[in-house]
């Protein structure tokens, strides 16, 4: 039990795929911190848009 501890300990075969997940975890965050952002803007793009419609229908009538 000792001996496999050892190995476990000592092996460095998957810290290749520890370091890639971690990477795209990043990659993940800053996506959805992008994306929030984009909403937010598209959100408030919008609504501009709308009132200025909504003014122009109140000043053609």
């Amino acid at each position: 039990m000792n001996k496999m501890m050892k190995n476990f300990w000592l092996e460095e075969d998957g810290q290749d795929l520890i370091e890639y997940t971690l990477l795209l975890a990043f990659v993940a965050l800053v996506a959805a911190a992008i994306f929030i952002g984009a909403g937010q803007s598209a959100s408030s793009i919008w609504d501009i848009a709308n009132s200025t419609l909504l003014n122009a229908k109140s000043a053609a009538n």
